[in-house]
């Protein structure tokens, strides 16, 4: 009776692992925040005076990519678009804005800032 016991947590544990590993896998676990179901709305601008790529090193999944996307969407005058194949961001301004300042809202997400092109 008790191996019994032991075998069914034994089993229910290894069922929760192969779940969450999945999940991991399909960009959905909580690997760093939770996962992608939200989408973040693509910031339009008016006059877009310059454009630059930034390139991000620590995105793993969907829900980083949306973060970051957010980040920069939150900033005045700014618009970003985050490819994270490529481990990147495109960015276009409708003012200046420094290399300074766009690291230091990436880099407060907890993320680094490998260059500004």
């Amino acid at each position: 009776m008790e191996d019994m016991i032991i075998i069914g947590i034994l089993v229910i544990a290894l069922i929760i692992g192969v779940i969450y590993t999945i999940k991991h896998f399909k960009g959905e676990s909580s690997c760093c925040g939770g996962g992608s179901a939200v989408k973040v709305k693509r910031k339009k601008l008016q006059n877009v005076v310059a454009r630059k790529t930034i390139i991000i090193d620590g995105m793993v999944c969907d829900h980083c990519k949306n973060r970051v996307e957010r980040i920069l969407n939150d900033m005045e005058g700014v618009a970003g678009k985050v490819n994270l194949g490529k481990k990147q961001a495109v960015v276009e301004m409708e003012r200046e804005v420094s290399d300074e300042e766009l690291r230091a809202v990436i880099e407060k997400a907890g993320y680094k800032v490998e260059a500004i092109k």
